[in-house]
């Protein structure tokens, strides 16, 4: 079972998550809690939130905005959420991450009523994505696959440090010890990965994302486990816009976009996800920094 990125304290309404190791980002030394641990806690926030309202008959998360206003600290924190809007066949949540009294991360939540099916014919792009095999598992501590064009897939991420399209696969996880995750809980958390599947190039990860917006047409497969494809990218003056495709082993079942801005400190090094000291890149593999995206 995977860890949990936060162990919850206290009642319903005084709960306080307590980063758990795993929860922490290499951008600032360790110091800073990882985009993943931020979506999971607000998402986790929104969708208790609607699951105690009166409209929750057959209403399906759809679409999932993050906000990352400011690096959070690896200080405990506090997820709030309340109903902007509540009705037949929508309810949307906004939700708030604290610590100290400071926000700094914001989210919204839609959710819709789902049933009936549409009478006539769409187009829709002919899309076809390969799942990973399913015996191969990750090699590092961190539960997830890795696909770059040219390299396949592979259970860590040391050779894919190129400018070849990139697919990550992720293994179901935790956003508080002890608690399984619901399917959007693992889509929201998984979401925030395509930055690293968007702007992960031959030198490494230079941006930081800043945001991330999911849409899904339907919930992951009760197994939880999840791939995004990465499908579109535009880069200019250090701003890059990114897009990915979130699919499971049925199929394809929504979309991720990213922004991120150029990082003025350091290149983040992905291939040093989840390894210990004994798996570090030898001295023939240079690495410029530290990731837990």
């Amino acid at each position: 079972m995977s860890v949990g990125f936060f162990q919850a304290e206290g009642g319903p309404d005084t709960e306080t998550l307590s980063p758990e190791p795993r929860a922490l980002s290499q951008w600032r030394g360790g110091a800073q809690l990882r985009g993943m641990a931020v979506s999971g806690a607000l998402a986790r926030a929104a969708e208790r939130l609607v699951n105690q309202t009166e409209c929750t008959a057959d209403l399906r998360p759809v679409r999932w905005t993050l906000d990352l206003c400011r690096p959070a600290s690896s200080a405990p924190c506090t997820a709030l959420a309340n109903v902007v809007r509540r009705g037949r066949r929508l309810c949307l949540v906004d939700a708030f991450l604290f610590q100290d009294d400071l926000m700094v991360a914001r989210a919204s939540a839609l959710f819709l009523a789902v049933g009936g099916s549409a009478r006539g014919n769409v187009w829709s792009p002919a899309t076809t994505l390969s799942a990973p095999p399913s015996n191969l598992r990750p090699s590092t501590t961190e539960p997830r696959l890795y696909f770059s064009q040219g390299i396949g897939w592979t259970g860590t991420p040391a050779p894919h440090q190129t400018s070849g399209r990139k697919m990550t696969w992720h293994f179901p996880s935790q956003v508080v010890r002890g608690e399984r995750a619901t399917p959007f809980q693992q889509a929201a958390m998984v979401a925030d990965v395509v930055n690293v599947v968007s702007n992960w190039g031959d030198g490494g990860l230079e941006f930081i994302n800043a945001d991330v917006t999911l849409a899904l047409a339907r919930l992951p497969a009760d197994d939880q486990e999840l791939g995004l494809a990465a499908e579109q990218r535009v880069e200019a003056d250090g701003v890059a816009v990114g897009s990915a495709t979130v699919f499971d082993r049925i199929g394809v079942l929504g979309t991720a976009t990213v922004t991120g801005l150029v990082s003025a400190s350091n290149v983040a090094d992905p291939r040093l996800l989840g390894l210990d000291s004994r798996q570090m890149p030898c001295a023939g593999q240079p690495s410029t920094g530290r990731l837990q995206q």
